[in-house]
């Protein structure tokens, strides 16, 4: 358990005057854990407190969590318990129990740190789960980045000690300072993947090659750094990004296939998209981009959908909240959800930058609005001829994934402007027009 301190040292994992909390489920792990960090918080001058986060899947947990908490009082340590229910979250978010899970723990942490309660959160993850990790990645089809495993560090925010620590000698610091533990019957349901593969597929393993578990740990450290090289030879500096989505240029798509999958993951990281992101995926959008016509659509996990627009592959996080618009025409400003703003304003000045328009105030009928589109709408276009407005965005070549966002202002079904794309033909400034309106959009 020695190297745990070396960990923390050399990886500079934590600073003095911090308050590292450890997550404690009261399993083996956590509880060797937190008596050691408690052990030496004086010797690396931090202050350790106990998180506890009772999942309601047992009808034991409860006792596990004043178990926690009796064994923290009696230690002088501060200690947190919270309750979640994790099987109506799972129920609520269509999740797997696992996952709904560590949305929970996660929620729990978050909260902690935006609450300064904490400064790190110390996790009991070992060798052995490590293993665990990299052989579940793989499986699941996870390249370099996958089979690197879990990070000693994540997000400067989380930690984990113990990665390199083997079971075998967490046991033995468990039974040499005499530390109570509780065992969850939940660890031997093996329909939970990871339970799988921890009592069923690595046993097989280490009887067959010993050693096996350190050898894996080896194999990811090795993966973890080739992949950090690779990822620095990854840009992105021509993708365009707006808000959950981002627009991937065809041509980044010849690159070689390891640039461009991290390429990819990268993106899929800065729109919200962190998991279910596998590497059929990425070869699917590599068939979008160098095969797929215009206007085709990939649906992919996570509602995610990636678009073939022109030159560009575009994919967007759709978990976002349905967004509503009914904005009488007025002069003023108003924001548009992943649009932007629309201004308008009266002006006798008729020159037009990039995104205005202008039209005759006095051809505005009194039940005008700024909504988004509906079917059936049609539009006027400016000089003549009336088409579907679903047609003319169409001939705009403006994107399919955009055509319900971008704000327009309507009549019934009579499309009037469609904000910083163009006006009808009924609604035009000549020049007789005495009231001129100014349509801004940014």
């Amino acid at each position: 358990m020695e190297n745990i301190l070396y960990q923390i040292k050399t990886q500079k994992l934590l600073k003095p005057g911090m308050v590292v909390g450890v997550a404690t489920s009261g399993g083996s792990d956590s509880m060797a854990l937190l008596h050691y960090l408690h052990s030496h918080q004086s010797e690396l001058d931090i202050e350790v407190c106990a998180i506890h986060v009772d999942h309601a899947l047992r009808e034991k947990s409860a006792d596990d969590a004043q178990f926690v908490m009796d064994w923290c009082k009696a230690h002088g340590i501060r200690a947190y318990k919270f309750r979640i229910d994790v099987a109506r979250l799972a129920e609520q978010k269509k999740m797997t129990i696992e996952e709904a899970a560590r949305e929970a723990r996660f929620g729990v942490f978050e909260a902690l740190f935006k609450k300064d309660v904490v400064d790190k959160i110390a996790i009991a993850h070992n060798m052995r789960d490590q293993a665990e990790t990299i052989l579940l990645n793989l499986f699941r089809g996870a390249g370099l980045n996958g089979a690197s495993g879990m990070d000693v560090q994540r997000d400067g925010l989380y930690i984990r000690p113990m990665l390199d620590t083997p079971k075998k000698a967490i046991l033995d610091y468990i039974f040499a300072n005499d530390i109570p533990y509780i065992t969850d019957e939940t660890n031997q349901d093996n329909s939970f993947s990871r339970n799988y593969i921890r009592n069923l597929i690595l046993p097989l393993i280490e009887e067959k090659w010993q050693g096996a578990t350190e050898k894996i740990v080896a194999f990811g450290k090795s993966c973890a750094q080739d992949d950090e090289y690779i990822q620095s030879q990854v840009f992105d500096d021509a993708v365009i990004y707006n808000d959950k989505a981002a627009s991937v240029p065809c041509s980044y798509f010849l690159y070689p296939d390891p640039i461009v999958s991290r390429m990819l993951f990268k993106v899929f990281a800065k729109i919200g998209v962190g998991k279910n992101i596998e590497r059929v995926h990425i070869e699917m959008l590599k068939s979008l981009a160098t095969r797929g016509g215009n206007g085709k659509k990939l649906k992919l996990p996570m509602k995610v959908t990636a678009f073939k627009e022109y030159d560009f592959i575009t994919i967007t996080n759709k978990q976002r909240e349905k967004v509503e618009l009914n904005q009488p025409f007025k002069v003023g400003t108003f924001d548009v959800p992943n649009f932007g703003s629309v201004t308008i304003k009266r002006t006798k000045n008729k020159t037009l930058a990039k995104g205005e328009l202008i039209l005759d105030e006095s051809k505005i009928p009194p039940d005008a609005v700024w909504r988004f589109r509906e079917y059936g709408d049609m539009f006027e276009k400016f000089g003549g001829g009336t088409k579907k407005l679903k047609d003319y965005l169409i001939d705009k070549k403006i994107p399919a994934r955009l055509r319900f966002s971008i704000p327009v202002l309507a009549s019934g079904k009579q499309i009037l402007a469609i904000a910083g794309v163009e006006i009808a033909n009924s609604v035009r400034a000549d020049e007789n027009a005495e009231r001129v309106i100014k349509i801004i959009t940014k």
